[in-house]
């Protein structure tokens, strides 16, 4: 209504704050300028509680920003319009070509994704924009009823498999701290660093071992040890042999 103003009664200071930073998080990855405008909207008809710009700040965009935010146009777009999306996909078993059913666009470890129904898999199914290529819509579709809310829990998503020991190097605090936690050790006497955890797949264990270089030692399990050196191995005959042609 004209003349309608928002005022202490119904949202505080802090509560326009939050509210705020939400938004500013939103627009870090939108490719227009809605969030912005919101904003602008907001602190028209109240801007005698919302001082200054907040002490959070959230970047929810990636180093490829300028990929991401017209995806997430669109695809919020396919959510809201009832479009179906055709997309290439790139994954560690292959590339394939998808057409999916929007139904969620969730930010979730550190990245974006795109929930809905396959229809190449007959199911739901999550994607990472970033594996995404050449989106578009791809015509209507009738929105499912009762479409689960998708469980996110790490448990479900990344179900642990086995148990991995290790020793680190005490170099290594930092990045065990940072990954699991200051529980996820334990510290020897002669300073190195007693590793035990669980973990989803094997491929993503290799990963993130051979990202520490020679300052891990896999204990546990035989079967990582074994491949362990086989890549090593592998990579030393590699770079001798291009070494030696040039």
């Amino acid at each position: 209504m004209d003349g309608y103003k928002m005022d202490r009664t119904i949202l505080t200071s802090k509560d326009m704050q939050m509210i705020m930073a939400g938004l500013r998080s939103l627009d870090s990855v939108s490719g227009s300028h809605y969030y912005r405008q919101l904003m602008e909207k907001l602190k028209a008809g109240s801007s005698d509680f919302v001082s200054g710009n907040g002490s959070v700040l959230i970047d929810l965009s990636s180093w490829n920003k300028h990929s991401l935010s017209p995806k997430i146009g669109l695809i919020q777009d396919a959510i809201e319009l009832g479009k179906t999306l055709k997309f290439k996909y790139y994954a560690p078993d292959g590339n394939t070509e998808r057409k999916i059913e929007p139904y969620f666009l969730i930010f979730k470890w550190s990245s974006w994704y795109i929930y809905g129904y396959c229809l190449l898999r007959n199911d739901y199914r999550m994607f990472k924009l970033n594996r995404m290529a050449d989106p578009v819509h791809a015509g209507n579709f009738e929105k499912r009823s009762a479409v689960p809310i998708p469980d996110l829990s790490n448990e479900k998503v990344f179900p642990p498999q086995a148990k991995v020991k290790a020793v680190f190097h005490p170099s290594m605090k930092w990045h065990l701290i940072e990954e699991y936690g200051i529980e996820s050790f334990e510290e020897m006497p002669d300073g190195k660093l007693l590793f035990e955890h669980d973990y989803a797949d094997d491929e993503g264990l290799l990963s993130w071992v051979l990202s520490c270089r020679d300052k891990v030692t896999v204990l546990e399990p035989e079967s990582i040890r074994e491949e362990l050196f086989r890549i090593a191995s592998e990579l030393a005959e590699k770079y001798r042999k291009e070494g030696q042609k040039y």
